[in-house]
């Protein structure tokens, strides 16, 4: 897993309330390897017409924001089905960070087992970010997962200078170093085999 230290990038707002795990890849897709790539998929639904056509509407179609690496949404942020494809779909589209004001539970943990940066904002916050991105297109946000703050450039300021946010110190580690679950769970061999011969040793007889 790639290592999250301090990622500045452009931001852009999804200004969007409740965006289920369908919307951010639809269920049509899931049958596709993992190594297939889901990140030309991401927000098909939202991002094309049912001809195929590209909406030029929508936030990440718009030049501006096409490299954005960061996503600033509304409340709610990936609820719905548990499918972890949703976070692959983010992932290889180069979104690295998703702040918002809440986050379906699994779509969260799916998140930090894979290397994307859920941030909770509080949801006024959150508002006065999309609304200042969206005056500024193009403009950065600098995340520093080390010192666990979100700062605007100078262009977004206005409205949103720098913010801490919290996260659970495991997963806070995790990421910095590039483990995810197993690759952390594996690094403790020595220590896991030394506790099972020392527990046979004591209890013999289980």
């Amino acid at each position: 897993m790639q290592k999250f230290e301090r990622l500045e990038s452009v931001a852009a707002p999804l200004d969007m309330a409740n965006v289920d795990t369908d919307q951010i890849i639809p269920a049509r897709f899931l049958w596709r390897t993992r190594s297939d790539g889901y990140g030309h998929l991401l927000f098909n639904d939202l991002r094309t017409s049912q001809d195929g056509e590209s909406k030029p509407e929508f936030v990440l179609n718009l030049p501006a924001y096409q490299a954005a690496n960061i996503l600033v949404a509304d409340r709610n942020f990936g609820c719905g089905s548990s499918r972890e494809h949703a976070v692959w779909a983010l992932m290889d589209a180069g979104i690295r960070v998703v702040i918002a004001p809440s986050f379906g539970d699994i779509f969260f943990n799916n998140s930090f087992k894979n290397g994307l940066l859920p941030i909770m904002l509080p949801q006024a916050r959150c508002a006065e970010l999309r609304a200042a991105l969206a005056r500024n297109p193009g403009a950065k946000l600098a995340v520093d997962l080390e010192a666990q703050t979100v700062t605007g450039s100078m262009r977004v300021s206005e409205a949103f200078g720098a913010d801490r946010f919290d996260i659970d110190p495991f997963r806070k580690q995790l990421l910095l170093s590039g483990m995810d679950d197993i690759t952390f769970t594996l690094s403790q061999a020595d220590d896991i085999a030394a506790f099972e011969q020392r527990y046979a040793r004591e209890l013999p007889w289980v």
